[in-house]
């Protein structure tokens, strides 16, 4: 099917993009221009000017002469990423403390609730799906488009690693032990303990990432 013309390079953007975060296209490999304009029934350069806007995002690479490959996220990317997130968010629970309304806390409280629903019965692709929708409450809360900004572009780069964090040992129930204690200072209005205990959900996130593959190197060399 023909893409609207509307925005076309912004549609071919999006349309790329989905494929890249569900790992259609992998991490490392080369975006054939000629066979994605013919895939996609478009010409060249509105495919360009979308490949443009994806190396601007960080999730295509441009190489001079050979064209534009799709990042491949390393686990020191991770290590530099990570603790600029959990400041990023830690000052969005922190505003969302100062901001958040009466209405606001009760329609976070569902939100805890399903994820708590979810974890005592293990369904974890749930439990990630109310685990985005607590964090981008909280970051509407804030009401800071600088910090939202900032924040959705370096979750691309850490939605190419395609993460599943909790699958270590414990790390559901530690993570929605993290989660209740952000939303507790919430409720108690107390902005630098949301802050401190979002830093640390964040934090704990990357130490379980880390543990997640000390134990795959492990099980390869096996």
């Amino acid at each position: 099917m023909r893409l609207v013309h509307q925005s076309l390079h912004d549609e071919v953007a999006s349309q790329l993009r989905d494929r890249i975060f569900a790992g259609e296209l992998a991490p490392g490999m080369f975006l054939d221009e000629v066979q994605l304009a013919e895939q996609m029934k478009i010409s060249r350069t509105p495919l360009r000017e979308a490949l443009k806007v994806l190396t601007a995002e960080g999730l295509l690479r441009h190489e001079p002469r050979r064209g534009c490959f799709v990042t491949e996220v390393t686990e020191q990317d991770l290590d530099e990423i990570f603790p600029v997130i959990a400041l990023l968010e830690g000052r969005c629970a922190y505003e969302a403390a100062q901001q958040a309304t009466d209405a606001d806390l009760q329609a976070l409280e569902a939100l805890h609730d399903k994820l708590q629903r979810h974890a005592r019965a293990g369904r974890i692709n749930a439990y990630y799906e109310a685990n985005f929708a607590i964090h981008e409450a909280i970051i509407a809360l804030a009401g800071n488009r600088w910090l939202a900004g900032a924040i959705s572009g370096l979750r691309k780069i850490v939605k190419l690693a395609r993460l599943q964090q909790l699958h270590a040992p414990g790390r559901l129930e530690q993570s929605l032990s993290e989660h209740l204690a952000v939303f507790a200072a919430l409720k108690a209005r107390d902005a630098e303990g949301a802050e401190a205990a979002m830093r640390t959900h964040l934090t704990r996130q990357r130490e379980a990432l880390r543990a997640l593959a000390r134990a795959q190197r492990s099980r390869l060399a096996s």
